[in-house]
């Protein structure tokens, strides 16, 4: 057999060994693959049965950095472009004052503005004359209200925003709502709150049962916060007569977690 001949042969043996070897690593791969696809579904189909679930409560209760105070504006006139100027006139006082306050223009947003016709009704018919079935209402006018709502950070001078605004004989002053301009401290100090004492419960009740705390298998939680904002309103003639800043404490928010833990036991 000449070298050519040998060298064809080596290089043959040598291809079928690769190949060989490939199919083998590649048969190992797939069943290694399979095996773990199948403990994994076992696993879902089949969740842990030895567990133990604790909840736990939560809350954390910080003083709130801001105010929000919401008035309103409305006049009525013949016509919908003159109630919208005395409107528009009025509110633009009130915004200006707000500003004065050292309220950031981008802390105060219109919440609402309505444009509403007015009506009058015919007089009821004198007794015994027939009347119609309708009567067509009259309209005599229209009323047009802007609501608008200002954020307040400094919170000492929320008394006056609301002395002055009474002053200007707006119609209608709520607030102030006090709360965290960012409230997701409040929500985060409550939850590590409540799993601060689910973890204690946890392992109490571990203790008491002889037994020991494996991984946690599910984890649940809602939150909540319960402010309590003082509401303060003015309104009418006598109210805005009024010139001495009220006095509105800010208090403090509580916000709240529940929590409930999953472990498995050994």
């Amino acid at each position: 057999m000449n070298n050519d001949s040998l060298n064809s042969l080596f290089a043959s043996r040598a291809m079928r060994v690769a190949a060989t070897a490939s199919v083998i690593f590649l048969a190992v791969f797939l069943l290694a693959q399979t095996i773990s696809v199948m403990k994994n579904t076992d696993r879902a189909s089949n969740p842990a049965t030895d567990v133990i679930t604790v909840s736990g409560e939560g809350q954390a209760t910080l003083s709130p950095d801001i105010a929000r105070v919401s008035f309103s504006v409305q006049n009525t006139a013949e016509t919908v472009a003159a109630a919208q100027e005395a409107t528009t006139k009025q509110a633009n006082a009130a915004i200006e004052f707000v500003k004065g306050q050292d309220v950031a223009e981008k802390d105060i947003k219109t919440l609402a503005y309505t444009v509403t016709p007015q009506y009058s009704y015919p007089n009821p018919c004198p007794p015994g004359t027939l009347c119609p079935a309708y009567r067509t209402p009259k309209i005599t006018g229209y009323q047009v209200s802007e609501t608008v709502e200002a954020k307040i950070r400094d919170l000492d001078k929320v008394g006056a925003v609301l002395a002055g605004l009474g002053k200007l004989e707006v119609q209608n002053i709520s607030g102030p709502a006090f709360a965290l301009d960012d409230a997701t401290a409040g929500y985060d100090a409550a939850r590590a709150d409540a799993i601060k004492n689910a973890k204690a419960k946890a392992a109490k009740l571990a203790d008491e049962l002889g037994v020991s705390l494996g991984k946690i298998v599910n984890f649940n939680e809602t939150s909540g916060n319960y402010p309590g904002p003082m509401m303060y309103g003015l309104g009418g003639a006598m109210e805005t007569k009024a010139t001495a800043s009220p006095n509105v404490p800010a208090g403090e928010n509580t916000y709240s977690a529940s929590v409930s833990i999953t472990y498995e036991i050994r």
